[in-house]
């Protein structure tokens, strides 16, 4: 096979890109009669910088698989550096592209090089030694056979996560492997389910990987296990593909998830489920063909770009926060306070114990509640064991470091405490001045609220230069972000220890200023107040809730009202009408919900569905199927009569966030919006293919409409003009 040259100059497009080469190598193997051509591909760089494909990496790997036909071996092999086989298609040179002619050539390209593995007469292997993503993934899919190291480390199809799907032969080349329905799982479900990843084992289990090697010598014992398949010593079984009905089930699951998570909001998602319906014909040539062309609209889309810019804030900005402080600044911190011993509290002493490993002390305000929370640290970290994330040493050592104290002296030398009790700033002040008694000056006293002023929370404080906004998101141990508050005189030295800290505990940090609210719950509160206030004016609660669908947030807002709990956004949007009483109005129905402790405004329970159906509820249920309104709900909530369409719903709500957005840039909340983006990415979960939100608000002419310009510059999250 002949591989399509090109005259674009892509070594201009890719300037960062770090080659990967490709070595082959001749060797002799017991057993084989003939050599085995060993391609080993490596960037040069340690594991910390795994191996990708960008187009002078293929163009190595192709001069590699040249020199190993020539040689005429009994078998070609490829295996990667220590740890890493491969993790997909270098990204970095995506947002220079701007004619799809490139595209395609960079699409096909990797088709071309990959399908010589496949068509070869003489038998392939891969020796998938470490982890394997995307473009890498569908490299050792390309190969007749495959091996994977039992320590090998992610493997996955990240593609639909970013807004892409495999696009080197991955669409066709699983299905036709495992079958359908498994590869739906791995393509699109496991993606959208927060880039879920595999295991070796699960892999082995799927079939992706013909065999797995739990040994320090791994190649070598890849290598004796590759000589006994070509001798015909080893069978190696696929199961028989249904192309019926197995098929269609999968296809239809397959639809039904990118619905459920994408409301259509991500063109190559959608794409991705036909091309697996597609490789039931099992014709490479048509597949290819499709993914190809496919893959070129992919690359030339504003989704694409948003997706790459999201990818790029969680992976460069995310490490290196904008406007931390100087990291020689940051204190050692060797023992850890936690002031509370409820649900959250119990969440972040078991984050820091696990992170730190230094000792940690909760308090609280009698010796039941301390034990139950100790209690509750405990038993999660047994879960942990139990789950073999924890070795049994480690999980006594962890145990013993976890203790309860009811007195604040216990905190005298704690360098770093937090507190995390009730949401009221009298409550948070007295136990900041109840601290201040017992630990050192320098100590960091942190606190994990929401909203409140961080800056009025050390107002009373001999030192209140230490005190430092550390706001979590629930659940703690699952959200990455984590919003790192500066008050007005907090120095730099508290800051920096913040971030370090923060990084310690696998968090990605933002600075964030002193304002109402910060970042994500600001924001969230303004769209869910304006949702909100068109409900109290006489849309019907299915209208409102499911107006945003397009954009393929997370959950509704009625659902992310019941996650958050009514009382909790209640008290949040209190302190913002404080603030911006024009802007963030009181809903007297949010009250009454809130007063009549309901939790959620859907019945989900089939046994009461039926019933709420037949009740009044306003135009507020749905007819068939699905969630219903809570007549309960429906019945204390009154309404207007001045409905909205969902489109007149939606509207309103990107004017707000538009609009709020500016504000807070304008503030200064944070350094750019880039940090915005950040935030709602990795705080409130945030498709990544709307690149955070700022550039959706850009290309749907938003942000010009409401501030007169956009949030980014042109060209940035977006194909340039």
């Amino acid at each position: 096979m002949t591989v399509e040259t090109s005259t674009t100059d892509f070594a201009a497009l890719f300037p960062d890109e770090v080659v990967t080469k490709a070595f082959t190598r001749l060797v002799d193997v017991p057993g084989l009669a003939g050599k085995l051509a060993l391609i080993t591909i490596d960037n040069g760089h340690d594991h910390t910088r795994p191996s990708t494909f960008g187009p002078g990496g293929l163009t190595s790997l192709n001069a590699a698989l040249d020199e190993a036909f020539a040689a005429e071996p009994a078998a070609i092999a490829v295996t990667g550096k220590p740890f890493v086989f491969a993790v997909g298609a270098d990204l970095s040179g995506i947002g220079r592209i701007t004619e799809r002619e490139d595209a395609h050539q960079i699409a096909q390209t990797g088709h071309d090089v990959f399908r010589r593995l496949t068509e070869s007469k003489i038998p392939t292997f891969a020796f998938v030694n470490g982890a394997t993503l995307g473009g890498g993934l569908e490299l050792a899919l390309s190969c007749h056979y495959r091996t994977v190291a039992a320590n090998a480390g992610a493997i996955a199809f990240p593609e639909c996560f970013l807004g892409l799907f495999p696009g080197w032969g991955g669409t066709q080349l699983l299905p036709n492997l495992i079958g359908p329905d498994a590869a739906v799982t791995v393509i699109i479900e496991n993606a959208l389910s927060q880039n879920r990843m595999l295991n070796p084992k699960k892999g082995r289990q799927l079939g992706i990987f013909d065999e797995l090697l739990d040994s320090p010598d791994f190649l070598e014992e890849s290598l004796r296990w590759a000589v006994r398949v070509v001798n015909g010593e080893q069978a190696v079984t696929r199961p028989e593909i249904d192309r019926g009905k197995a098929w269609d089930d999968a296809v239809a699951r397959a639809k039904g998830i990118v619905e459920a998570r994408t409301h259509g909001a991500s063109p190559a998602v959608t794409k991705a489920v036909e091309l697996i319906e597609l490789a039931r014909g099992n014709d490479l040539d048509a597949g290819y063909a499709a993914e190809t062309e496919a893959l070129a609209d992919a690359l030339m889309s504003d989704e694409l770009r948003s997706g790459l810019y999201s990818f790029d804030l969680t992976q460069k900005r995310a490490k290196r926060p904008a406007g931390a402080p100087d990291k020689s600044l940051a204190r050692n911190v060797t023992k850890v306070g936690v002031v509370g011993a409820g649900l959250m509290a119990g969440q972040l002493a078991l984050l820091f114990v696990r992170r730190l490993e230094v000792p940690v002390v909760i308090t609280d305000i009698d010796q039941e509640r301390i034990d139950r929370g100790v209690a509750y640290i405990h038993g999660e970290i047994d879960k942990l064991a139990a789950k073999g994330r924890l070795s049994p040493d480690a999980m006594n050592r962890l145990k013993a470091l976890v203790t309860g104290s009811l007195d604040k002296k216990a905190f005298a030398d704690a360098d770093f405490v937090i507190e995390a009790v009730f949401e009221e700033m009298s409550v948070k002040q007295q136990v900041f001045a109840e601290l201040e008694e017992h630990v050192s000056p320098e100590a960091i006293l942190a606190t994990n609220t929401s909203s409140l002023s961080i800056t009025e929370m050390g107002s009373k404080l001999k030192n209140p230069e230490r005190v430092v906004g550390f706001h979590f998101f629930n659940p703690v141990a699952v959200l990455p972000l984590l919003e790192v508050v500066r008050g007005e005189q907090t120095d730099d030295a508290a800051l920096a220890t913040a971030f370090k800290v923060g990084k310690q505990l696998k968090k990605s940090c933002v600075l964030v200023k002193d304002a109402p609210a910060f970042v994500v719950n600001r924001l969230l509160t303004r769209f869910m107040g304006e949702v909100i206030a068109t409900i109290d004016e006489g849309t019907p609660f299915e209208v409102a809730d499911n107006a945003l669908e397009p954009l393929g947030l997370p959950m509704s807002p009625m659902v992310l009202l019941q996650l958050v709990g009514p009382a909790v956004a209640q008290h949040v949007n209190e302190t913002m009408h404080a603030a911006y009483p024009a802007r963030f109005g009181l809903s007297d129905n949010m009250q009454r919900f809130v007063d009549a402790r309901k939790t959620a405004v859907w019945i989900t329970d089939e046994s009461n569905q039926s019933a709420a159906r037949s009740a009044s509820v306003g135009g507020g249920g749905r007819a068939t199927g699905g969630p219903v309104v809570d007549p309960e709900v429906a019945a204390l909530w009154t309404q207007g009569d001045k409905p909205s369409t969902s489109e007149q719903v939606r509207d309103r709500a990107l004017n707000a966030l538009a609009e709020e957005i500016g504000i807070m840039l304008d503030e200064g909340v944070v350094v750019e919006a880039q940090d915005i983006d950040l935030c709602m990415l990795l705080g409130a979960g945030w498709p990544f293919w709307l690149g955070g939100i700022t550039p959706y608000l850009d290309r749907a002419g938003i942000s010009e409409k409401i501030n007169g310009k956009r949030f980014l510059a042109p060209g940035v999250a977006s194909v340039p003009a």
